[in-house]
């Protein structure tokens, strides 16, 4: 095992059996049950099931609920921690967002955009950034059910890897009716309350919470548990259904339990994931024989007692996990009253008290995306402290499309000075597509693909890319538009079951897993204007478990209803746009090829503090000149002004004397057009001549250094450095 050891030092947790990790203790030990039938909104007779629906939100602030949520949780951790408070970063699961106030506007058929500023699944995390003062980088995670769970995970690699000392980690999902009918379009509902593992059990309940754990590289007095290891891997088999022999889940608990220094014996207790769907339940059985051939651990889900909170999920399992290793308590798993006697495992169905050193804590989400991470007492287990920092990720091909079309097109465009707004068209998008593969796929998991395949192909690889990072803004908007649209025109009684799958943030990474059969890690990070840098983070913090080359791709669709009402920046727009970039990546050095790596990511202030902490992070105003021969600068319209300023700040701090091109006036105005700006960087390093047409002076200038800086201003001050040896 490598790396310094991440503590957690406090936590708060709010689901359906209480607020408080007190009151989830004495819940446990009571064996309570937190579902009920749904009445936060109206629904037909025939398609009213119980859930996990939390009472307390229906008095508190405008703010929508998984907000709320997540500030519950937070609250809690935060305060219960003694000592003085820096966050230097916050990673948080997420699936829904703001969709639960989204959805009623639409139907009321608002258009002021400022009823739709909270939508982004972006949004929670960065309101707990401002209510806490976090400066660092703020990521949300969006792997469907597996969210949670992948956010610790990312804490704990943060930590690891020197990128962080303190982090507030978890996740937040509230209940809507995208996720209400959208599971139920599937047939996955338990009209009668979930049974994970019963013999009788007929699928899932859905549910709402939060829960936030703070993160910690030092050991205080008190620490509560120690995250020891965690793995990803994904199944690349289907959108929704796991692979039937549990394949993808077992290679996550494998890897965690490796990456923890312990063997199986040690592990006491595990934490199922354990929905109550026939083939979920059944999946993570066969995964957990195959792992514990003969003596298995102590084994329950309580998703019996609290639901699928999806999102949240992972969190509050991993809190639950930290509650039965503190106080010695397996918490039973409420609902299953005759076990499976073909799963080949005895869930605990009462409360049991024992010792528990290590719980293996299990999440599996659509898409295959599956995730498992290791808790123990703290310092239970010795190991040797190394400190490794994130490897320089080497380019081996790249691609992207614009409103003008793919790479070579877009180049010439650029090149030569002209625009290249605009959407460009599904037959153009899907030309080279497999066509038996995509008959269903909607705009964003076509140009995803698209986009993949081309960079594959332009790196010349001989083997499949083994893992997928992919950053997007908004997401699926047409298929969530498709689904309430359906939804509402049917009275609630016949949504689309197809829309609902494609609507997850992470569908596209899936498909594009599906495609190569990319069964390592698969993390779909949503941070607005910023994605792509979250995710070129993500394959960052992560190449190290890669022995063959990854993907990452950032990718955002316009949508005519949707786009002007969610992003800021399109409005008034003259001409809307779309697209997205792709790099096929390795840690091995290549000659000749280019590196790409984030070197810096903060929140900024009204004093434009990042602006000169950047400044300082990459050497001063000498060390600019004399490294990069041009600078790629974003400024999203919705932070215009600030942007401006901030630019003209770098400028006149460093006496700037190497070019600067405005990348959003070329490719236009969308969340992860800097992974257009990253590919065109590339171009312009390989081509080795600035074009005059692109410069002010309209001369050529040649690149010297070879060196390109990829600076995003705004809110948030990112700097992606692109170097050809």
């Amino acid at each position: 095992m490598s790396g310094i050891r991440a503590y957690i030092v406090s936590m708060g947790i709010i689901s359906p059996i209480g607020q408080g990790v007190e009151a989830h203790l004495n819940a446990i030990r009571k064996k309570d049950c937190g579902l009920r039938l749904i009445d936060l909104f109206n629904t037909p007779e025939n398609k009213r099931f119980p859930v996990g629906q939390i009472d307390q939100l229906n008095a508190m602030t405008n703010l929508p609920r998984t907000h709320c949520l997540a500030h519950i949780a937070a609250k809690e951790a935060l305060t219960g921690f003694k000592q003085p408070l820096k966050l230097d970063a916050i990673v948080l699961g997420v699936t829904t967002g703001g969709i639960f106030t989204t959805e009623y506007h639409l139907k009321q058929n608002e258009r002021n955009p400022d009823a739709y500023s909270y939508h982004s699944l972006s949004s929670v995390a960065e309101h707990l950034a401002t209510e806490y003062d976090c400066k660092g980088p703020v990521i949300t995670i969006s792997t469907a059910c597996s969210s949670g769970t992948v956010a610790i995970h990312v804490g704990m690699e943060m930590i690891r890897q020197g990128l962080a000392k303190t982090v507030l980690a978890g996740g937040s999902d509230a209940l809507c009716r995208l996720t209400y009918y959208g599971f139920g379009s599937l047939q996955l509902i338990d009209p009668d309350g979930a049974k994970p593992f019963d013999i009788n059990r007929n699928g899932m309940s859905l549910s709402e919470g939060a829960a936030m754990v703070l993160l910690s590289a030092d050991n205080p007095e008190g620490a509560i548990v120690e995250v020891l290891g965690g793995g990803l891997s994904c199944d690349a088999f289907h959108p929704t259904t796991p692979h039937p022999d549990g394949k993808g889940a077992l290679s996550a608990m494998e890897k965690a339990i490796h990456d923890a220094g312990i063997s199986i014996s040690d592990i006491d207790y595990i934490n199922l994931h354990g929905t109550g769907t026939i083939d979920n339940d059944l999946s993570e059985a066969k995964a957990i024989t195959s792992l514990f051939p003969d003596k298995k651990p102590f084994v329950s889900s309580i998703k019996g007692a609290l639901g699928h909170s999806l999102g949240a999920a992972g969190a509050i399992e991993a809190v639950i996990s930290a509650i039965s290793i503190q106080n010695n308590i397996v918490p039973a798993n409420v609902g299953c009253n005759n076990s499976d006697p073909r799963l080949q495992i005895n869930p605990i169905c009462e409360p049991y008290e024992m010792p528990v050193h290590y719980v293996l804590s299990n999440s599996f989400g659509f898409g295959g995306n599956n995730a498992s991470i290791v808790l123990s007492k703290p310092n239970h287990h010795q190991f040797v402290t190394s400190y490794s920092k994130p490897k320089k990720l080497t380019i081996l091909g790249s691609a992207c499309i614009t409103g003008i079309g793919t790479t070579t097109k877009t180049c010439d465009q650029f090149f030569n000075d002209k625009s290249c707004h605009g959407v460009c068209s599904m037959q153009d998008i899907s030309s080279h597509l497999p066509q038996d593969k995509i008959r269903r796929l909607k705009r964003l998991p076509r140009m995803a693909l698209s986009l993949a395949i081309e960079a594959a192909k332009h790196s010349g690889i001989s083997c499949d890319p083994c893992a997928v990072f992919l950053g997007t803004g908004w997401g699926a908007l047409s298929e969530t538009y498709d689904f309430l649209t359906r939804l509402y025109a049917t009275h609630e009684q016949f949504p689309s079951p197809t829309d609902f799958v494609g609507s997850v943030h992470n569908a596209p990474a899936s498909q594009i897993a599906m495609h190569f059969q990319s069964k390592e890690a698969n993390i779909t990070t949503s941070g607005g204007d910023y994605s792509f840098e979250q995710a070129i983070l993500m394959a960052s913090l992560f190449s190290h478990h890669f022995t063959q080359p990854f993907l990452v791709v950032g990718v955002d669709e316009f949508h005519s209803t949707l786009s002007p009402l969610l992003d800021s920046s399109v409005i008034n727009e003259t001409m809307y746009s779309d697209g997205g970039g792709a790099f096929v990546l390795t840690t091995d050095s290549v000659k000749n090829s280019c590196s790409i790596e984030l070197i810096f990511y903060r929140y900024d202030d009204e004093q434009m503090n990042a602006v000169s902490a950047l400044i300082h992070k990459i050497g001063g105003m000498d060390t600019i000149n004399e490294t990069y021969d041009i600078i790629m600068a974003g400024i999203p319209k919705a932070y215009r002004n600030k942007g401006n300023k901030q630019l003209e700040k770098f400028i006149r701090f460093t006496k700037l004397h190497v070019p600067v091109i405005e990348y959003r006036k070329y490719f236009g105005e969308f969340a992860s057009v800097s992974a257009v700006a990253a590919v065109m960087t590339c171009e312009l390093l390989e081509k080795g001549t600035i074009p005059g047409e692109i410069l002010e002076n309209k001369k050529n200038v040649n690149i010297v250094k070879k060196n390109g800086l990829l600076l995003n201003f705004g809110k948030i001050v990112t700097a992606i450095e692109i170097k050809r040896p």
